[in-house]
């Protein structure tokens, strides 16, 4: 049975991320399983098979060859590729061509120099950016060649370099086996040839489903030929405690699958030597609609029966007797013969590597509807942090504008590097509305409503973030409000974490200190922050959350909240002490997935969502996952990788390679060390000059001719001074070494 899901989309919809996979496109078919990258950061996954030619490979001026013959081999044969682009919604392949006196499609006969040879051996005369039996390249379409009068670039014959790129996105006609190069024999000509790999996206097949409304209701189809080996596999879905899924009879021999009780699923058969039936008992029931996958298989051999993950029941063939089943009847999926049909979703029905179009065949029979709806019961879990599972006609996807994450499943963090003096505000009442305005009301409350007092007051807050920073003191975060009533997260000049509460009744803030844990490491690190009243819990990376109660005597309300404020507290009216001088300059480093209650403030700033006009920023937000923690996912290593592809990373326009968007942090370490060395040294230079100036007693600025053109100080310095550039490099040469 197999042991590999069909698809990528399969894979995804357990829940896992981007990477190599294998996957067996036609079941227990004759193709076998092959391996492929899923990128599963857009909601359709992508499937990318890799090649072995190189990108940019130079065809070389020959005078003796007249064709150069470039062949591709796949990391899987091309029935696989086809399986897989045949179910595909879209498929395409990047190609190119850059030549030098070399041409591509014109030639005076009619038949292109250059042509591809794509699925089933055929040779194709059309490029990239065009399409079937039209003989051009994208500028001969967009009409935008180097010679109007051709339509490639090539064709205009250049002794410089030009080039003919685009998509081949037909996807019968994918992927590319060959290309063949024609004008090679003239001395100078000379071309390079770039395929990427085939990317095909979405699974027809996965999702293709018919809902049975009654019990009597049925979809046939023709008689299945499975004379000597059947191989049937389906995902079901019901609130039924039984039904038959499928029936195909004989003259006597039969084969039928039906769930015989709530927990009980069989599959029998007969190929002359009488009935045989294997049932497999599953400990919880099955109809508590959710999705299972059954699949049965039989040979002249045995067969066997498997149920989502439970044991394999099998079942060995008589040596003796007849081993070919003779169908006639047509194949029924559901109510067959006056029996109790299944009540519910069949989808992913294949028989012999083949998926049945369930979908379009219910669209004209009574009593069964296409599709599925209730997929968010089974992979809701798959939604995390806080993200909300959306039903889709064919299939789901989570909805994560309440949380601070992005991606499909809402587990990528969404931060930001900033820099110093750079800062963040976020309004709780957006311009212009009035301060007990419903809208902010709910975004501010917790998850449940009825926590907001009237004038809005916080009972309770939920604060979670994750930062990195080597500079201290400053301030992490900060909530400001229409009161003396603050809240904030610093870290003390001694590197430590404190959180400050301060919501009246006490003559000094309340702060729980964090000794003895060096927060300025430049590592990341998650701070959780839920207060409930008088109680406050505080867990710090994975240390073991920590409870706090704040005094007898202080208010429990943290009065009319106004604004957070990330980077730099920038308030009017009176500040705290401490938080007016850790703020200045302000902060420096990376935050990440910051969340206030229902607020995600840098993500309203980095994404545009209904809340992004709460925000306000002073200087540039740039979007960087340096804060995340823990990093996210970790890209397989090419030790525990089994198919680690070095050539495939080389120069694809459309890489599938895993790339963790993490900044490497030994290196920006590195770069951060000479950053300063150098700046230390610029500045040394700037006060010798600035104190030869001074010697000859006359005052003499420093805007000198390139100043008015130069885009700032420093570039008006490097425009001026001729020397200037050399003593960096000088610099840098001595400590490079």
């Amino acid at each position: 049975s197999a042991i590999y899901e069909l698809s990528c989309e399969a894979y995804k919809h357990l829940g896992k991320t981007s990477n190599y996979y294998w996957i067996d496109p036609d079941g227990s078919g004759t193709l076998g399983p092959l391996k492929v990258y899923c990128n599963m950061t857009e909601d359709k996954v992508w499937t990318t098979v890799y090649h072995d030619l190189q990108m940019q490979t130079s065809v070389g001026g020959s005078s003796t060859e007249k064709l150069s013959v470039l062949q591709l081999n796949y990391s899987a044969t091309m029935d696989q590729i086809s399986a897989i682009t045949s179910s595909a919604e879209y498929c395409e392949q990047f190609i190119s061509y850059s030549c030098k006196m070399s041409r591509l499609l014109n030639t005076p006969e009619g038949n292109p120099y250059t042509w591809w040879v794509g699925k089933a051996n055929e040779k194709h005369y059309y490029w990239g950016g065009s399409g079937p039996g039209i003989q051009k390249c994208a500028c001969g379409i967009e009409r935008n060649c180097t010679d109007p009068k051709y339509y490639c670039n090539c064709d205009a014959d250049y002794k410089q370099w030009r080039k003919d790129s685009g998509m081949l996105s037909y996807k019968e006609h994918l992927p590319v086996s060959q290309v063949v190069v024609g004008d090679l024999d003239r001395p100078g000509s000379e071309s390079k040839v770039s395929v990427g790999p085939v990317r095909c996206q979405g699974d027809r097949n996965y999702w293709n489903a018919a809902s049975f409304v009654t019990s009597s209701s049925y979809l046939h189809f023709s008689t299945f030929q499975g004379e000597t080996s059947a191989d049937i596999s389906f995902y079901f879905k019901t609130s039924a405690s039984d039904g038959v899924f499928l029936e195909n009879l004989g003259n006597t021999d039969f084969i039928k699958l039906e769930l015989k009780s709530a927990t009980e699923v069989s599959f029998s058969f007969d190929v002359g030597n009488g009935p045989v039936e294997i049932v497999v008992r599953s400990p919880n029931p099955l109809n508590d609609d959710q999705w299972h996958r059954v699949n049965a298989e039989r040979n002249v051999k045995q067969a066997s029966l498997q149920v989502d993950q439970l044991p394999l029941e099998v079942r060995k063939a008589p040596t003796e007797g007849h081993t070919r089943l003779e169908l006639y009847s047509q194949l029924y999926v559901g109510a067959a013969g006056g029996q109790r049909g299944f009540l519910g979703c069949i989808r992913s029905l294949r028989m012999n590597g083949v998926t049945l179009d369930l979908e379009e065949r219910a669209k004209v029979t009574p009593g069964v509807k296409p599709g599925c709806s209730g997929h968010c019961t089974s992979y809701g879990m798959y939604c995390a942090n806080g993200g909300k599972c959306m039903e889709k006609y064919n299939g789901y996807s989570c909805d994560c504008s309440k949380t601070a994450y992005d991606g499909p499943f809402c587990i990528k963090d969404v931060g930001a590097f900033f820099e110093e003096g750079m800062w963040l505000r976020y309004n709780f009442h957006s311009p212009g509305t009035s301060m007990k305005d419903l809208v902010s009301r709910t975004l501010l409350s917790s998850a449940d409503p009825e926590i907001t007092a009237p004038d809005l007051s916080l009972n309770k807050e939920e604060l979670s973030f994750s930062f990195s920073t080597t500079k201290v003191p400053c301030v992490l975060l900060y909530v400001s409000s229409y009161t003396p009533d603050f809240m904030a997260v610093l870290v003390n000049p001694a590197g430590n974490l404190q959180i400050r509460y301060n919501l009246g009744g006490t003559k000094e803030p309340y702060n729980i200190d964090i000794e003895h844990r060096n927060m300025a490491n430049g590592q990341p690190h998650t701070v959780n922050v839920t207060r409930n009243g008088r109680d406050i819990v505080l867990q710090l990376d994975h240390y073991p959350p920590t409870s706090y109660s704040l005094p007898a005597t202080s208010d429990i309300q943290f009065n009319s909240p106004k604004a957070l404020f990330l980077g730099k507290v920038i308030e009017i009216g009176k500040i705290d002490q401490d938080i007016y001088k850790y703020s200045t300059p302000g902060f420096t480093g990376c935050l990440s997935r910051v969340q206030f209650n229902q607020i995600a403030p840098l993500k309203a700033a980095l994404r545009p969502t209904n809340s992004s006009s709460h925000v306000h920023i002073q200087g540039e937000l740039v979007e960087s996952n340096c804060g995340a923690s823990p990093l996210t996912i970790p890209p397989m290593s090419a030790a525990t990788d089994p198919w680690h592809l070095d050539s495939a990373s080389a120069d694809f326009p459309y890489n599938g390679q895993a790339i963790g968007d993490g900044v490497n942090r030994n290196s920006a370490i590195i770069g951060g060390v000479i950053a300063v060395v150098i700046f230390t040294i610029l500045c040394t230079l700037v006060f010798l000059i600035r104190y030869m100036f001074r010697h000859k007693g006359t005052y003499h600025t420093n805007e000198a001719k390139g100043a008015e053109s130069a885009e700032s100080a420093d570039a008006a310095i490097m425009n001026n001074d001729p020397n200037f550039t050399e003593t960096i490099d000088e610099s840098k040469k001595e400590w490079l070494i």
